[in-house]
């Protein structure tokens, strides 16, 4: 592998360059006006790929964005195939006057590239292609097969991905998924997801009178739906911060001791963290650490209430509706489903009989967990060992990567979740940007990665 360190080394300003170029394609895939930049950077991807060397590169149309897939085949006999998993679409820019440089603009300063897409997910997926140009410049082959599928529209749901994968089952089978859209658990401590938690996404609707009143003349006479809801969301969880819908923790996968004490054993400041975020004191479920909360246990959280007057000022009035958003972060082996039947059941039964109670399920997702001595999860652990001279730590993800379930159900293939990016790099948010250091390390780590998968025969 110091072959290939010497030649990442060697071209990685002109690696850096290249970056640049894909980051000033602003394929921000929400805005109808950018469609034509989103196929722009499609193409742009598959040129890339193209000249580092891998000739079969097709750009399948969707009714949406372009998905770009690519394949090599290995001439060893027996060798794994390793599906790369990763999205060139970026989110929008607002708001613009947060920028210190235009977001299309990428610009290198204090070890870093700031740009839209730097982190999410461009700078990740290009970090990739330019480990098999490394490999294969300096081996003159791979020694897994390697299969590539690029989306365009992650930003926005993925929304023709599921169908892509099912129509294109035999074409994207692998034995493992490598997939880097996640964040190193802190500056130089590489680590590994292996498990994501799902989400149940709800809205309720509490409805009293016909139309708002007149708060004097009606008060005290009629339920105040507003009322009504938040006593009903206040017995959603006890003062121990455990949920009190009935089975909602039926199917929960408790964490085993091995994980209590992965936990235990990362780098963590809790009076750091409670100061970056501006809160007295943390709070969860009782008898888990901070990190077991935010990652390997089930949430419920009231993500947003409407209703009344909201406006500057005063106004007496007796809301007709009370709406509430609520999210639930699920884990092992929950089921969207299954939880949002429950959920709806328990909370029409809370309500008083002076309100009438609608519940919508919005969407859903479910966990993932990967097998954590997989022979991707192994490859991947010596990948970054190696590329950063320390030991790999394993974590899981407090997040959602609905995709990750695709590949689990469809294509029945374990997802290996090894990401470069660091939380605090404002994917999503202005001025986002990628640690230099973690794209050539990266770029290291994958290469190390292909040639440890390459020793596993199938």
């Amino acid at each position: 592998m110091n072959d290939i360190q010497q030649y990442c080394t060697e071209h990685l300003q002109r690696f850096l360059d290249e970056l640049a170029d894909l980051l000033r394609i602003p394929s921000v895939s929400t805005a109808p006006e950018n469609a034509g930049d989103v196929a722009a950077c499609a193409e742009f991807v598959a040129q890339h790929i193209r000249a580092i060397g891998i000739n079969d590169v097709t750009v399948f149309p969707t009714n949406g964005h372009p998905i770009v897939y690519a394949e090599y085949k290995t001439k060893r006999e027996n060798a794994p195939t390793v599906l790369f998993y990763g999205h060139y679409d970026v989110q929008p820019v607002d708001p613009l006057n947060l920028w210190t440089n235009p977001p299309f603009e990428p610009t290198f300063r204090d070890g870093k590239v700031f740009a839209r897409g730097a982190t999410d997910d461009k700078g990740q997926i290009f970090l990739h292609i330019k480990a098999l140009e490394s490999y294969l410049n300096v081996h003159g082959e791979l020694p897994v097969n390697v299969k590539l599928l690029l989306e365009g529209e992650e930003e926005i749901g993925s929304i023709h991905l599921e169908e892509f994968i099912r129509t294109h089952r035999e074409l994207l089978r692998c034995d493992t998924v490598l997939v880097s859209d996640t964040p190193i658990y802190a500056p130089g401590v590489p680590s590994l997801v292996y498990g994501l938690r799902g989400l149940c996404y709800m809205e309720v609707t509490v409805t009293g009178p016909n139309r708002d009143l007149h708060s004097g003349s009606f008060g005290g006479a009629v339920a105040n739906p507003i009322n009504a809801l938040c006593d009903m969301i206040s017995t959603l969880k006890d003062g121990y911060g455990r949920i009190t819908i009935p089975g909602f923790y039926d199917d929960v996968l408790e964490l085993t001791v091995e994980e209590h004490a992965d936990y235990a054993a990362l780098p963590f400041d809790e009076d750091a963290y409670r100061r970056e975020i501006d809160v007295p004191f943390t709070f969860g479920e009782f008898g888990y650490s901070t990190l077991e909360r935010v990652s390997g246990r089930p949430t419920l959280d009231v993500n947003g209430i409407i209703g009344g007057f909201t406006g500057v000022g005063a106004k007496t009035v007796l809301p007709s509706i009370a709406k509430a958003k609520i999210s639930m972060r699920l884990v092992p082996n929950q089921q969207a489903d299954d939880i949002a039947r429950k959920f709806e059941e328990y909370f029409t039964s809370i309500a008083p009989p002076t309100v009438r109670v609608e519940v919508e399920h919005h969407h859903g997702a479910n966990p993932v967990l990967t097998p954590r001595d997989s022979m991707g999860m192994n490859a991947a652990r010596v990948a970054l060992e190696f590329a950063y001279g320390k030991k790999a730590v394993l974590t899981r993800e407090g997040g959602s990567i609905p995709v990750c379930l695709l590949f689990d159900t469809i294509l029945q293939a374990p997802t290996v979740l090894m990401g470069f990016g660091l939380s605090t790099e404002n994917a999503h948010s202005p001025d986002e940007h990628f640690l230099l250091e973690n794209f050539e390390k990266g770029i290291i780590a994958t290469a190390a990665f292909y040639e440890e998968m390459g020793k596993q025969t199938i």
